[in-house]
């Protein structure tokens, strides 16, 4: 076995150059050596590298399936794959996927850090003395995953962290004033032994969600950062292009003085909601008794009642965990005071799924334009058609894209299964959600070339010259 890998080593040592491949579909190429001189091959993302099926499933006509498929979003993201089943409430998340959540997380990480929020990251794997400390260890019941250690010390898989939190804020014996607010978050995995999960990514046992924590010097100054987060939660909503309800909600078993949840109408949505048209209340009806109609709020208009996805909720907890834990800070007169707490969540894989199930036709995906995996998709001509020349047009397009747009830059994948017809991949693109889908046919090659532009969102087709296209990608933001 030694003289095997010394031979291996020694070929090795005598190779002055990897051989390079001629394509890679991913966004992140292994590092290749070569002589300076050498000539310089750009990546191309290839739709045929992309790990997800090569050719779509109609997971809707799946006798097997049908019987799962509770929800559009749930069947798109099957048939795209984009999600792939684990076990009851749990999937793994394919790259496409994670590509849009991770831009998901870098617009709630602007949003979070634009009113002060700082990012941490906290243990899944919590105590059950913080729990029983507070508890809540027997109040959440059978929703919280519970598991010992070798040594018979009680565990949970967290839901939420407002023991661990406050436990970690109440050691910092030196915390000031001058300090709050302070506002950490996390955006990790989270927890939960729901009975019966459904709606793929809407209602799991295990999912991905942004909890943030604050800590303030008064009531007064508590009630200013719960609303400084509701703003930035509509600012978050609006960016997505999501029409969102902020309504008046339940405390739970959280607990607290105030609460709020960030509902998306959908018709499977579990909540219902109550919505006066004459003014801008509106509440989950778990707040209100549940024959009434009239408004609350302004006494004179009718309460309507809708579906909504929970998206996020708020809530003003006030010293309920303060208190316990004893998370104190010096006062103006050098003195300890308990701190007034927030906890605000958003359910970070709950908005992709919703978002696809509100915005998506029965047949493709829709994207928030933020949040699309890829934001175009070039198809050339299938591979013996009288277009065959327009192929190489095609990848020198998606070259210039990157180069012209640095925005675009790994935001364009070349769909080179050429082997299908124009037909196939237009069909397979549709599902998939690429914002734009671009088609290099005839018309490229002509003396003043122009590109068919189908843009998903709005369902147009455009035939723009290269400079038309530039201008209209151009305009496209990206995260």
């Amino acid at each position: 076995m030694n003289q095997v890998w010394s031979r291996v080593f020694q070929r090795l040592n005598r190779t002055a150059v990897l051989p390079r491949r001629k394509h890679s579909g991913c966004a992140e190429q292994a590092a290749v050596f070569a002589p300076n001189n050498s000539r310089k091959i750009k990546p191309t993302l290839l739709v045929s590298r992309l790990y997800q099926p090569a050719n779509l499933r109609d997971v809707g006509q799946d006798s097997r399936l049908q019987g799962e498929m509770t929800c559009k979003s749930q069947r798109l993201m099957l048939q795209a794959g984009l999600i792939h089943p684990s076990n009851p409430g749990c999937y793994y998340y394919l790259p496409a996927t994670v590509r849009s959540m991770e831009k998901l997380v870098r617009v709630i990480d602007q949003e979070m850090q634009g009113i002060g929020g700082q990012k941490l990251d906290m243990p899944s794997l919590c105590s059950a003395d913080l729990w029983k400390t507070s508890e809540r260890w027997d109040l959440m019941g059978k929703e919280l995953f519970r598991l010992k250690d070798r040594h018979g010390a009680d565990y949970c898989l967290g839901p939420t962290h407002e023991e661990a939190v406050t436990t970690l804020v109440a050691h910092q014996a030196t915390l000031s004033y001058r300090q709050l607010p302070l506002l950490l978050y996390q955006i990790t995995r989270k927890f939960r032994d729901e009975p019966k999960p459904k709606f793929g990514l809407l209602r799991g046992r295990e999912f991905y969600m942004k909890d943030m924590y604050s800590f303030d010097v008064s009531e007064e100054a508590a009630y200013e950062t719960y609303q400084s987060v509701c703003q930035a939660y509509t600012r978050l909503f609006a960016r997505l292009g999501l029409h969102c309800v902020q309504v008046q909600a339940d405390t739970g078993n959280i607990g607290g003085k105030l609460s709020h949840e960030f509902q998306l109408p959908a018709d499977i949505g579990e909540d219902r909601l109550l919505v006066c048209r004459n003014c801008s209340f509106s509440a989950n009806v778990e707040t209100l008794s549940p024959d009434r109609s009239d408004c609350p709020n302004c006494k004179t208009g009718q309460l309507e009642e809708s579906k909504g996805i929970e998206v996020g909720h708020t809530f003003y907890l006030g010293k309920k965990y303060s208190n316990i834990f004893n998370a104190t800070f010096s006062n103006a007169q050098n003195k300890p005071s308990i701190a007034e707490m927030g906890c605000y969540g958003l359910g970070v894989t709950r908005i992709l799924a919703a978002a696809i199930e509100v915005l998506s036709t029965e047949e493709g995906i829709r994207w928030p334009g933020l949040l699309a995996p890829y934001q175009a998709c070039v198809l050339p001509p299938k591979k013996g058609s009288k277009m065959d020349g327009a192929a190489v047009l095609a990848e020198e397009l998606v070259h210039s894209l990157g180069e012209t747009l640095p925005r675009l830059r790994g935001e364009v994948v070349l769909d080179d299964r050429t082997q299908m017809t124009i037909g196939k991949r237009l069909k397979d693109a549709n599902r998939l959600g690429y914002p734009y889908v671009i088609v290099v046919g005839q018309g490229a090659m002509e003396e003043a070339p122009r590109f068919e532009i189908i843009c998903q969102q709005t369902g147009e087709t455009m035939f723009l010259s290269k400079d038309g296209l530039l201008d209209l990608l151009g305009r496209v933001e990206t995260v």
